[in-house]
């Protein structure tokens, strides 16, 4: 098994590359004690002629001198589809390292969603499916920083492109059959846009989940919040290093105003309560308290934003489940719960209303909303009929 450590090395392997119509590509990762992701390994692999498998290779981007740039011009050559399976993580970090997307991009979990696999598919059940082939996962919960890596990770490692290349082959000719190419092109857009790995920390309040609207606790929440996404990007640490969500609403509710008062709380870590990390909290315990009334964040329920006909909106449920089942998507992929609300309460901006999931399922939801088409049942079958 060829491992690359090279910037000349990798340089040779993706100009071989640029010479074939398409690439897998996968990484290994280690998130636990860091912000950003860790990049430990790559692995790659090429399709293969004449009946003989192409080159599979591991870069390992920790030992030794390696530049990535290779990869990432490779990244950049439109000729040469690149093949993920479950991207976002992976573009993640190119993105976040190197300010790159891989473009043509394919990934295959999205595209069997479209393809009738089901939910979320993972890349084992697609190996034994669709490769025919089993998984070695005594390797699945490794510390991949660690070298020299084993026999047994190289192995589990290598495995993650060379099966998903009978994969991607059969869901593109899948697509092309079903002429469905352009629905998973509409989906990986979200996956090429920059504004999907960016997280600003004025806007990780956002993510902190609390029942409480009140417009003053909201902006200290908003303030703890702010302080400790800047902090842990800054140094490279987890959130939840700085302090955890529990913590985080603690502090929202006892306001604390100085280190005494910050040391009777049940739930902050101990490295929290005193030095930087301790006067940021106290910083933005205060500047939550000193918002303007007209500056005070609101939560609104989406749900709270329309009049929700119940009836209406399990009425569609139904009707998802059943175009679901009829064009072999997952509807999960088609619309969400709260699409299906927002579509019953009148509102016409859902994302279950434009692109491929208008023709599966947002031109009959419109219907059945106006009057326009009842739903017959037969059996266990769900039918459309003209009102």
């Amino acid at each position: 098994m060829h491992t690359i450590t090279t910037t000349e090395a990798l340089a040779a392997f993706c100009a071989e590359a640029k010479r074939h119509a398409y690439v897998t590509i996968d990484t290994e990762f280690l998130r636990e004690r860091t912000y950003w992701s860790k990049l430990c390994l790559i692995q790659m692999a090429l399709p293969g002629s004449g009946g003989q498998e192409g080159p599979a290779v591991l870069v390992d981007p920790i030992t030794g001198d390696l530049s990535l740039q290779p990869l990432y011009d490779l990244f950049a050559d439109e000729s040469t589809v690149k093949v993920f399976h479950a991207a976002r993580q992976d573009l993640e970090i190119f993105f976040v390292e190197g300010g790159v997307f891989p473009r043509p991009l394919f990934d295959t979990q999205v595209a069997a969603m479209v393809c009738g696999f089901g939910e979320q598919v993972g890349y084992e059940t697609l190996v034994r499916r669709i490769a025919r082939a089993n998984l070695d996962k005594t390797s699945r919960f490794t510390d991949w920083s660690r070298r020299p890596l084993s026999e047994a990770q190289q192995t589990y490692a290598i495995a993650d492109v060379t099966h998903l290349r009978a994969i991607y082959e059969f869901l593109s000719a899948e697509l092309d059959r079903t002429g469905r190419r352009k629905w998973v092109e509409e989906e990986l857009g979200v996956l090429t846009d920059p504004e999907t790995y960016i997280t600003r920390p004025e806007e990780a309040w956002q993510r902190v989940k609390t029942r409480t609207t009140s417009g003053r606790f909201l902006a200290v929440v908003r303030e703890l919040a702010r302080f400790r996404e800047a902090h842990a990007q800054a140094r490279n640490i987890p959130r939840s290093r700085v302090f955890k969500d529990d913590a985080l609403l603690e502090l929202a509710s006892t306001k604390p105003a100085s280190i005494e008062e910050l040391g009777r709380s049940r739930l902050l870590l101990r490295d929290a309560r005193k030095g930087e990390i301790a006067e940021g909290i106290l910083a933005a315990v205060q500047a939550g308290l000193a918002t303007p009334a007209e500056d005070l964040p609101k939560v609104t329920d989406p749900r709270d934003q329309v009049q929700v006909n119940s009836a209406l909106a399990d009425l569609l449920r139904v009707l998802l489940k059943a175009k679901s089942e009829e064009a072999g998507v997952a509807a999960k992929l088609i619309a969400s719960s709260s699409d299906l609300d927002a579509i019953a309460g009148g509102r016409r901006d859902a994302a279950a209303l434009r692109g491929w999931r208008h023709e599966v399922f947002g031109a009959d939801a419109l219907r059945l909303c106006k009057g326009e088409i009842a739903l017959s049942a037969r059996g266990g079958a769900v039918r459309v009929v003209p009102a």
